[in-house]
């Protein structure tokens, strides 16, 4: 942040702390009328979006999808919390005849952090805990670990580490939320550990930097996080999640993700790998090989850190109710959503988002085998959000591919955009 906008957020400081506390402002808005549990999936259609002014960017799409490989893909743009547009393309599951839709929901990956991050968020606005308190040690939250911790950095942890990747994890042998094998073989354990038995094995190890000098991307950092929901809250973290972020936002078709083909929600769609991905041995030390979408992968221990499953719309939703735009009531206060998107420097991931710029622009991406998703909010309150059902042969680095997509749609078509409210559709 530089100059005047520096200036200018400092002095808000004070003013966004008296919001926070006194909650967001959530005047008379026709969206308050419809948060009951009835999800935006059960609504949306894709006749809704067939308009003619914008058919040809159905095609760029179609074109997009087809250059690489993509069976099926969900699309969903705002502008000023009013939904534009929600449009499925491709298959949900073309082995059993199943569309794409706007209410298909999939896999969201890392985007899941920003959902774990609203959680904290909502605990901090609640006085439960500060995003600087300590992990562990005495005053720790999660001090019932103390016991096999070796390295005293550990108690340095806070928090605000864990929300920016600043906790002291690397990867450098490998993460161990997607080495589920590894781990097992490394601490001699026969079936696959639950989110403690990995926590209590991980701290035994000594942290590869001091917490708060650096940053290195870190999916255990969010398994910790969705501990410490569960700790402070008394709740499970989905349970905390779905009463106190999802459904207050208007979200009612969000779920913790299976891991396998048979534990697919109603709605769901099929996953699929890119065409050259081989199989891999079972997570679970079956010694069978399996799709790596299936079984690859214990995609529901991952928790906050990458195990919801939704629908563009309704993450579309989710982020209206954070932006600070209060024409759909937000969930968070102001304070809390400066905190959240406020940028620090190059260095410096912010909290649950993986990137916010001085000019407004945030983002958020996800990526698994089967699937990727690319949220992006724009300065002109515009967002634009992307999911697949199919991974590419270039992993993460597709966001910046769909990036591309989104700058050539929004040059060509956003003039072209409807300015109906799907979100008012219920």
């Amino acid at each position: 942040m530089r100059g005047p906008v520096r200036i200018l957020a400092v002095l808000a400081v004070p003013l966004l702390l008296a919001m926070t506390r006194a909650g967001t402002p959530a005047g008379p808005h026709p969206s308050s009328q419809y948060l009951y549990p009835v999800s935006l999936n059960e609504i949306l259609t894709n006749g809704m979006s067939d308009i003619p002014e914008v058919r040809r960017m159905d095609e760029a799409v179609d074109s997009f999808m087809r250059v690489w490989d993509i069976r099926g893909a969900s699309l969903a743009i705002t502008r000023n919390d009013s939904l534009l547009y929600a449009k499925g393309y491709g298959w949900a599951e073309k082995e059993r005849g199943r569309p794409m839709t706007p209410g298909t929901t999939l896999r969201l990956a890392s985007v899941s952090k920003l959902i774990t991050a609203i959680g904290i968020m909502v605990l901090q606005e609640r006085g439960a805990l500060n995003i600087q308190s300590p992990v562990f040690g005495p005053f720790g939250i999660l001090n019932e670990f103390d016991d096999a911790i070796t390295d005293d950095d550990y108690y340095l942890i806070t928090v605000e580490h864990l929300l920016r990747h600043q906790g002291g994890f690397t990867r450098r042998y490998g993460d161990p939320m997607f080495s589920t094998l590894q781990v097992m073989r490394q601490f001699r354990l026969s079936t696959p550990p639950d989110a403690k038995t990995l926590t209590r094995k991980l701290v035994s190890l000594p942290l590869d930097f001091e917490p708060g000098t650096s940053q290195n991307y870190s999916n255990f950092g969010y398994l910790l996080l969705s501990m410490i929901i569960e700790k402070v809250s008394g709740m499970s973290y989905e349970a905390f999640i779905q009463e106190n972020v999802l459904r207050k936002a208007g979200c009612f078709d969000f779920h913790i993700a299976g891991n396998y083909y048979r534990d697919r929600w109603e709605g769901e769609t099929r996953y699929y790998p890119h065409k050259d991905c081989t199989p891999v041995p079972e997570f679970t030390g079956s010694g069978q090989e399996v799709n790596r979408c299936y079984g690859g992968n214990n995609i529901t221990g991952t928790l906050g850190a990458g195990a919801w499953v939704g629908s563009s719309a309704e993450l579309a939703r989710l982020v209206a109710s954070i932006d600070g735009d209060i024409r759909v009531p937000d969930i968070l206060g102001f304070f809390s959503i400066y905190q959240m998107t406020q940028r620090l420097d190059d260095e410096t991931f912010p909290l649950g988002w993986l990137d916010c710029k001085d000019d407004g622009e945030w983002t958020r991406t996800g990526s698994f085998t089967g699937t990727s998703a690319l949220i992006k909010r724009y300065p002109d309150g515009t967002c634009w959000i992307f999911v697949t059902n199919t991974s590419t042969w270039v992993g993460p680095n597709f966001s910046k591919h769909v990036s591309g997509l989104f700058r050539s749609l929004r040059n060509r078509f956003s003039a072209s955009l409807p300015e109906h409210d799907l979100f008012l559709a219920r």
